[in-house]
């Protein structure tokens, strides 16, 4: 049984000629060969160096098939997404020949003719992934736009969260990001942390004002000299166009704040097993960060807006810290929370943290596709 995967998902040519892709994919189609005897995956290849997060497939049996590198926000960018379509959709229609199944992820900007072609021209069966924010009031045209059309189309479609009115075709499913072997290490790890004395922050996402990189600088430089004693350093993990700036901003905030820049999944995790806070008070169009997960499983306290599906699992002072207000002074005042969760209330954090974590491994994830998506007998 052989997959087509669509997306948008970054891939580079190394020097050596090796092809790799944005991290958290390739690893989770690595694991979906559990599933599949062969996955073609169309994506996007761009001529650009490698990011270290970027990793090569596990094996031959993942093949992919590459796209224009397409997207942006400028009249050429939308001009040129028009005028490649009969090229995207050619290498779309030659490779769903080869396959049983399909998976589209979206949103994305091909998503505005593609989902069209899979609905009424593609025979193969398939199923669309949605991994914005399904329930944002207001969000970009064409995000808007998809998730019109993913709504009044009959195959499944599998979002973050549950909300009221939701269509039955469309199914609440966690994105996975981790394996067995991660969720055993994490269990012993989170007997072992301690909450007392300097606390270890984090950040795992890209650098940019609208996922909270500024506010939680900020927030940090807001705290007292005596507070900000208690932070021992801030990870920040992750790259963007405003990297620079806010490194000139944590200059000034009396802390000591490491830009790591990208980093591969191991060394993410490092960090994660030395923090206990992790934060992320953004506002941008989110479902569910799979980072927010990781960093649960290896025993950090999530600090996280209450935006989209987050709130659903992140509960206050049960599973985590939400805040109720994504603000600069909201941050700041749950930062100082922090000093009134002793060693008790921590673990039993973490010990509720670990049903949800649990839904996030590749194996969960694995057994409902073949039970709600495939159902294989």
């Amino acid at each position: 049984m052989n997959l087509a995967v669509i997306s948008h998902t970054e891939h580079y040519k190394r020097p050596d000629g090796t092809i790799v892709g944005w991290g958290p994919t390739v690893t989770e189609l690595n694991h979906l060969l559990e599933v599949f005897d062969t996955i073609y995956h169309v994506a996007m290849l761009h001529d650009e160096e490698a990011p270290a997060s970027a990793l090569p497939y596990s094996s031959d049996k993942i093949v992919f098939i590459s796209l224009p590198a397409l997207g942006g926000q400028s009249v050429g960018d939308k001009l040129k997404l028009v005028w490649k379509s009969p090229e995207v959709l050619r290498i779309i229609r030659q490779t769903l020949k080869k396959v049983d199944w399909f998976q589209f992820r979206s949103p994305t900007g091909i998503g505005m003719y593609v989902i069209p072609y899979l609905t009424f021209c593609a025979k193969t069966p398939g199923w669309f992934k949605y991994a914005g924010n399904w329930n944002q009031t207001n969000p970009p045209l064409g995000y808007r736009l998809q998730r019109w059309m993913l709504k009044r189309q009959s195959r499944k479609v599998t979002i973050n969260g549950h909300w009221e009115n939701q269509p039955e075709h469309c199914l609440t499913f966690e994105n996975p990001c981790l394996t067995t072997s991660e969720l055993q290490q994490g269990e012993v790890l989170n007997k072992q942390k301690s909450f007392d004395g300097q606390l270890t922050f984090c950040y795992v996402g890209r650098l940019e004002k609208p996922k909270g990189v500024e506010r939680i600088i900020q927030a940090i430089t807001e705290l007292s000299d005596g507070e900000k004693e208690q932070i021992k350093v801030v990870h920040l993990v992750g790259d963007g166009p405003d990297k620079a700036a806010f490194m000139t901003l944590a200059e000034n905030s009396g802390v000591s704040f490491i830009f790591h820049g990208f980093l591969s999944r191991g060394q993410v995790f490092e960090i994660y097993k030395e923090s206990q806070v992790f934060l992320m008070p953004t506002t941008a169009s989110e479902g569910f960060p799979k980072a927010i997960a990781e960093a649960m499983n290896f025993g950090c306290m999530p600090v996280v807006s209450n935006i989209s599906s987050i709130g659903q699992y992140i509960k206050h002072k049960e599973t985590g810290l939400c805040l109720s207000e994504v603000t600069v002074a909201e941050l700041t005042a749950m930062i100082r929370v922090l000093k009134s969760i002793d060693m008790n209330l921590y673990h039993n954090i973490l010990n509720n943290q670990r049903p949800i974590v649990d839904k996030f491994s590749f194996k969960h994830y694995n057994n409902r596709i073949i039970a709600e998506i495939i159902k294989l007998a």
